[in-house]
């Protein structure tokens, strides 16, 4: 088993060290944060796992074989670099970096000293998406039209970035992780109400098969609401990742177009498939415990992530995208 040393103990990092812990003979040894008392709670959860609010004592520590960078993303760039330096597989949390050099350095680097780096992003390992991406690999869906998401909710505001940096991350992975056309161009539009940050957003990516993709992203809005459509040639998919049961719904519904009787090149006929509608059985998983032990895994057996630094690099060129967008009033940017 590796050992394992968590940065961060904030909002995410006690996930972080449950599940790793989770795993077989638990593989936390040093969680480290700069604020002592939240260490204390770290420590009074888990009594045998050291704690300090050096962080370079993790870093450098020759017992550390991973770290997990769970900090604010600013910070990602010079922990991450400073784990490969010294020889540690790194887990880090979505966004990768804050900018694109950054992250193809990193990328760059993990390459070149042989070691595994894969970037947070959980919602990849939920039955849901495990099950989407069953159902388009296999075609049930038919050549897929369209990809459209809504992300929205009241908060939580962040100081250090807007809305999109903080929540299309989820989505812009999943999109990548389902559909294998490749990202040409972003289209962002926004507005700053509350911090003098963009809190609410709504970005569009096309790609080069005619695919296109939107996502709403929303800090401001008076209900929850998680949800992604996805259009195929075939069948069309609803995924509510709020109700408890049926979280994916799969409709038989599309349209089919003609010439008329071929005699009229300009007489289209649109004849419209009303099927039925069925719901997949979905694992029932933590995907954050499906996530580190596929991390742990992909450490001891040499294996590369799906979600590794080059997946976190995309997602990280589709984000600075929308931000030359957002300063452009929607412009269009090319990947």
């Amino acid at each position: 088993m590796i050992s394992v040393g968590v940065i961060g103990y904030g909002y995410w990092g006690p996930n972080i060290v449950r599940n790793f812990q989770s795993l077989d003979l638990g593989c936390v040894k040093s969680v480290s944060d700069i604020n002592s008392k939240v260490l204390q709670k770290a420590k009074k959860a888990y009594p045998s796992i050291h704690t300090t609010t050096d962080c370079h004592e993790i870093l450098r520590s020759p017992e550390i074989d991973a770290v997990a960078v769970i900090t604010p993303v600013a910070t990602h760039y010079p922990l991450v670099k400073e784990a490969l330096e010294n020889g540690k597989h790194v887990f880090v949390e979505k966004p990768f970096t804050d900018n694109v050099s950054h992250a193809e350095e990193l990328v760059e680097l993990a390459d070149k000293k042989n070691l595994k780096l894969m970037v947070d992003h959980t919602f990849l390992f939920t039955g849901a998406v495990k099950k989407t991406k069953e159902l388009i690999d296999d075609g049930a869906l038919g050549a897929i039209y369209y990809y459209d998401s809504m992300r929205v909710n009241l908060g939580l505001f962040q100081t250090d970035v807007n809305v999109v940096w903080d929540l299309a991350p989820h989505d812009l992975s999943i999109m990548k992780h389902l559909i294998k056309a490749k990202p040409k161009a972003v289209v962002a539009t926004g507005e700053c109400h509350v911090n003098g940050k963009e809190d609410v957003a709504y970005i569009t990516v096309y790609f080069e098969d005619s695919v296109i993709a939107h996502f709403n992203v929303n800090w401001l809005s008076p209900v929850k609401i998680r949800m992604t459509l996805i259009g195929g040639e075939k069948k069309m998919l609803v995924w509510n990742d709020l109700v408890a049961d049926e979280k994916l719904r799969i409709y038989d519904k599309g349209v089919t177009k003609s010439n008329g009787d071929g005699q009229n090149v300009h007489e289209l006929l649109v004849s419209y498939r009303m099927g039925d509608v069925w719901s997949p059985r979905i694992d029932q998983i933590e995907a954050l415990g499906a996530e580190t032990k596929y991390f742990v895994d992909c450490v001891e057996n040499n294996k590369t992530p799906f979600n590794d630094g080059v997946a976190g690099l995309e997602v990280v060129k589709m984000l600075a995208a929308a931000d030359e967008s957002l300063s452009n009033k929607g412009g269009m940017v090319y990947l």
